[in-house]
Order: structure tokens, then sequence, then C-alpha cells
């Protein structure tokens, strides 16, 4: 889990993750996002990949990226779970 608060600290991947929310995605669908290089947008990818909060697929001469649903539910449900024992102790 601590890769998966690792790629959610940089503003960008979670503007990522956002973007994917809504539909999965390629690289070059993701970079028109944003004002950085293509290398820096996959290098993002990559880290979002290695944490397990995205999947790659091959399509074609194309890479199409997907929120891991589950591995996000899984981020947000240890979080609350630390929110709502830290209130409760109020």
């Amino acid at each position: 889990m601590n890769e998966a608060f690792k790629a959610l600290s940089d503003p960008t991947r979670r503007q990522i993750l956002q973007l994917l929310r809504d539909k999965s995605m390629s690289p070059g669908e993701i970079s028109e996002h944003f004002q950085i290089s293509k290398p820096s947008i996959s290098h993002h990818l990559n880290l979002l990949k290695q944490a397990g909060l995205v999947l790659d697929e091959r399509q074609g001469q194309n890479i199409i990226y997907t929120l891991h649903t589950t591995v996000v539910e899984d981020v947000i449900g240890w979080m609350f779970n630390i929110i709502n024992k830290s209130e409760g102790e109020k």
C-alpha cells in the first residue's frame, strides 16, 4: 500500500486517475490534458501501474490504461477507516 500512497502524492498522478475514472484512455489521450511531455506522462503511468492503481492492456498498436478500481477502493477504505477511528477518539 506504500507504493499506492507514494503514487497518490503527486497531483499529476491524481489528475490522471480522475481522467481514468471516467473512461479508459491511451497515453496520447491522457497527455492532451496536460502541459508536460509524453515521456513524463509515461513515467507517471508507469508509477501508477507499479502501485497497482491502473491496469494496461495492449489493443493493436495502442496501450489502453484503466483505473484498477479494486486497489483504489482498498486505499480509500483504509483511509476512511483511519479517519473514522481518529474521529472516534475525539
